[in-house]
């Protein structure tokens, strides 16, 4: 083979290489997103299903119900603001800002607040999944 041939061979030969590991990187980065993405709706329905369950155990304590609910919707807000999938930001804003706007003040509010959780609770967890398996854009 004369050395004309085997550089062009070499040279080819290398440009297939870094095409290759080009689109390779570029599929497991998007695998990764979608980890990314997956991981970001199982936390928010976990956030929510956590505080539904705080909730139900602290009817007399309408103190710890409110930090409760108050805990809830920040760990949504945060989760919110680093969502990769925009369906899941804005749904998961909704839902911290319903728990966000339950306020508990006495034993009163604390057994409203914990119904509002028990009723609407299913309803939050569907609307987080349903953002998450819409696609979303991201």
């Amino acid at each position: 083979m004369r050395p004309l041939q085997r550089r062009t061979l070499a040279f080819a030969a290398s440009a297939l290489a870094a095409a290759l590991l080009t689109t390779g990187c570029s599929e497991l980065q998007q695998v990764s997103e979608g980890v990314d993405k997956a991981q970001q709706c199982i936390q928010a329905a976990g956030i929510v299903t956590e505080t539904m369950s705080k909730v139900a155990g602290l009817i007399n304590d309408p103190a710890a119900m409110e930090q409760a609910l108050n805990d809830g919707a920040a760990k949504l807000g945060d989760l919110a603001d680093k969502a990769a999938n925009t369906s899941l930001k804005e749904a998961a804003d909704n839902v911290s800002s319903s728990l966000d706007s339950l306020n508990v003040n006495n034993a009163n509010e604390a057994v409203d607040a914990a119904q509002k959780v028990a009723s609407d609770g299913v309803q939050w967890v569907e609307e987080l999944t349903n953002a998450c398996g819409g696609g979303g854009g991201g």
